[in-house]
């Protein structure tokens, strides 16, 4: 017991010291310029092209996932974050003009970005690259320091990022800290200006409590069960095939996939033969470079207690001990199933079939806000009441995922699926405040504020109003 008492107290002391070094550096002014952000984020780029085959062999040995995968929904993703980041950043930091109200003429107003200071990136395992960089992208653009903890769960990919970033930056500026529960225990104990956290809202709510303690600037990326709805007279092919494709892309460990299908009762049959022909011409698997592992065993476990035997449409087989779960539709699932009581996070789809849309609105209702929805249809009626109605954190309409894929969307969650936006532009808001400035000249000056009120004052001050 003393051991891991003392333990506890070096981790502590350790990772007080690590944020006040970086707090130091920060207040150098060194992260400031434009150009110092400019040069950091090529540096990195430069070092994720350096290293694209390790990370790639990483991924493959914690997943199996092919670098075909791996490409198309970490790697290049990254990059163009990148991009858009260096071509924009002069831009977003740039003072924004506002219009100034005649009580203050004459004056002028603007607005003034600032980086946060220190920030604290917790990833998540599930897309161990992607949910970890983009976020310290954000950060670096907004000329924060940074410490990464990344999931410890994908072991290979968490030492690559340690290797390309601890080996190649001022720790002072960028860190990676490896390590579980008790390491991230530690970090949170500190003070940062910023945390981000993509993960569950279980952890999410630890992480928040955390940050409440020294008054921290938060965002949480968390999920839920993301819904997709299927309504008469839409492309039901095309929208069968996309929604398949992004359903069990990353065997279905993806946070704002549709995690289960409402199918008109008109469509049903159709939908559900059409979803089992593209699942059998995508022909899922390993050797196929298009299908992961599940990330362990007890995860594993989970996902697969969640299949009704006595609900399979289709698949419904698994190999625990290549942890993997082959592609599986239920249908005639209840609301009260266990696949419906929590997010799958796994290649499951339950289908519920509905037969008016104010019933498909009310199910999708009946549970915490998601982090993304999904609508199918060609109605432009039902299109509005879609948006106006369900609250989501993102989605998209008669496609899935792929509004991930636009830097110019915000992307985040609502509610119990997160708070906060970050991609592009506004992942340079994310980790930046914003000064709203009155600027003032002192040749000029009215006595409209100033005391011995009078009636004509109030006049005045109204009309001004």
């Amino acid at each position: 017991m003393e051991t891991v008492i003392n333990d506890e107290v070096v981790l502590d002391e350790q990772m007080k010291e690590l944020v006040e070094n970086q707090r130091k550096y920060f207040n150098t002014n060194a992260t400031l310029s434009a150009q110092f952000r400019i040069e950091q984020l090529k540096k990195l780029k430069k070092l994720l092209v350096e290293h694209e085959e390790d990370m790639h062999q990483a991924i493959y040995n914690d997943f199996s996932k092919s670098k075909y995968e791996n490409q198309l929904v970490e790697y290049y993703p990254l990059l163009d974050e990148i991009d858009v980041a260096i071509k924009n950043v002069r831009k977003w930091m740039k003072h924004k003009s506002v219009k100034t109200n005649l009580f203050n003429f004459p004056g002028k107003s603007y607005i003034v970005p600032e980086p946060l200071g220190v920030s604290l990136v917790i990833g998540a395992w599930n897309l161990p690259y992607n949910l970890s960089l983009t976020p310290l992208i954000g950060s670096m653009v907004a000329g924060n320091t940074t410490i990464l903890k990344p999931s410890e769960l994908p072991v290979e990919t968490s030492a690559i990022m340690t290797k390309i970033i601890n080996g190649n930056f001022d720790p002072n500026y960028l860190k990676v800290v490896e390590g579980a529960i008790p390491e991230t225990t530690a970090l949170l104990k500190q003070r940062f200006d910023k945390i981000f956290f993509t993960g569950s809202p279980m952890v999410g709510k630890i992480v928040n409590r955390a940050a409440a303690e020294h008054l921290t600037n938060v965002t949480l990326e968390l999920g839920g069960k993301n819904p997709s709805i299927f309504t008469k007279g839409s492309n039901l092919k095309m929208s069968v095939k996309r929604m398949i494709w992004a359903r069990f892309v990353n065997s279905g460990q993806f946070c704002i996939t549709a995690d289960y299908a409402l199918v008109h009762k008109d469509i049903k049959e159709e939908f559900l033969t059409l979803a089992v022909e593209e699942i059998e011409k995508n022909d899922f698997s390993i050797e196929n470079d298009n299908f992961v592992q599940i990330i362990n065993e007890r995860n594993f476990d989970r996902v697969v207690g969640l299949i009704d035997p006595e609900k399979v449409y289709y698949g419904g087989t698994y190999d625990r001990e290549k942890r993997i779960i082959n592609p599986t539709i239920m249908h005639n699932v209840s609301l009260e199933d266990a696949v419906m009581q929590e997010e799958i996070f796994g290649p499951v789809l339950p289908v519920i079939e509905y037969e008016t849309l104010d019933e498909a609105f009310e199910i999708v209702k009946s549970f915490e806000k998601p982090l993304a929805a999904y609508l199918f249809s060609s109605d432009s009626s039902i299109k509005e009441r879609f948006l106006k109605e369900i609250p989501f954190g993102n989605g998209a309409i008669n496609d899935c995922v792929m509004q991930i894929s636009n830097p110019n969307i915000p992307f985040g969650g609502v509610g119990n699926s997160g708070m906060g936006r970050y991609h592009g532009k506004y992942s340079f808001e994310c980790f930046s405040n914003f000064k709203g400035i009155l600027d003032k000249p002192t040749s000029l000056e009215t006595n409209l504020k100033y005391y011995g009120y009078s009636e004509k004052q109030l006049k005045v001050i109204k009309a001004l109003g």
